[in-house]
């Protein structure tokens, strides 16, 4: 992750809009984004509070641009109605929920739709000699998605990962277990997704799957099981089977494993960063490279 963060900065500042810029953590993340010349940040949300918060960070806030819009949901359309008219290119949640900034980047007819699906794409690392990252898709936005929104779900991270310099991303299909079971249709739908992949519908990608999670991250774990797939232990980006086990699992990251993480929400027409309000400003820094990556589309 500090690789991703230092080949974000290779690119350039990214403009980030931060719509309830006010927010705490939000401010430590873009103050240090600033000073490392990741981005160069637009603050929208109560002036008064962000001139404080800038103050308070050692900042001068005559040097910043700041917008007093107070009002959550205004902040939200106004940091959309920025990227749609060319002045920002990612959009980083600050002091509102998630429900409000996603309803003005979906609005239909002001939004920043694009005729696709949306969906979180959480990044970390894994592994402890050599660390590499890992995608866990979707536990942020779509709640049960069918066969063909995990279908898009998927495409949505594989493009994420295509532009974080990695050529074939590895999809592992999580479910409980490695067989398909009619008691379980996550099972099934794993299975047909792989197959997708296998006939070259699905491209730029390996998938595999029905896999356990042990299956899917360790070679040893998947030779004993038996799993035959090249890929097997070796994933690179999880593809979850419902909301509660991405969320789950990316909250695990950072409480049990205590590794950084970055969220990016892809498929609309700009990047949108949605991290947890229990993230730190480190986190959010990441959040902001992954967006700029993904903005500038690659490493």
């Amino acid at each position: 992750m500090r690789e991703l963060v230092e080949r974000a900065i290779q690119v350039g500042p990214c403009r980030v809009v931060v719509p309830g810029g006010q927010a705490e953590s939000a401010l430590d993340a873009v103050v240090e984004a600033r000073r490392r010349g990741l981005a160069e940040p637009l603050l929208l949300g109560d002036a008064s509070a962000i001139r404080d918060g800038l103050v308070a960070a050692g900042e001068d806030p005559a040097g910043w641009a700041i917008e007093d819009v107070p009002d959550p949901g205004r902040a939200a359309r106004r940091a959309v109605e920025l990227v749609r008219a060319g002045e920002a290119e990612v959009v980083l949640k600050g002091a509102l929920s998630t429900g409000e900034l996603m309803r003005a980047v979906l609005d239909r007819e002001s939004g920043l739709r694009q005729g696709r699906l949306v969906s979180d794409v959480l990044v970390t690392e894994h592994g402890a000699s050599k660390p590499r990252l890992l995608g866990v898709t979707d536990g942020g936005v779509n709640v049960a998605p069918t066969l063909a929104e995990k279908r898009a779900i998927l495409e949505n991270a594989v493009t994420v990962f295509h532009r974080l310099g990695v050529a074939r991303p590895k999809v592992a299909a999580l479910c409980a277990l490695e067989t398909v079971s009619p008691s379980m249709p996550h099972t099934a739908e794993a299975a047909a997704l792989a197959a997708l992949a296998a006939r070259g519908e699905l491209e730029g990608c390996e998938v595999f799957g029905p896999v356990a999670l042990d299956g899917a991250l360790s070679v040893q774990a998947a030779r004993q099981k038996g799993i035959g797939h090249p890929a097997a232990g070796e994933a690179d980006i999880l593809l979850v089977p419902a909301i509660e086990v991405g969320n789950a699992l990316g909250k695990a990251f950072t409480w049990l494993a205590a590794r950084p993480v970055a969220h990016v929400v892809w498929g609309a027409r700009a990047p949108v960063l949605i991290p947890s309000r229990a993230e730190g400003a480190m986190d959010k820094l990441c959040s902001m490279a992954l967006g700029a990556l993904v903005a500038r589309g690659g490493p």
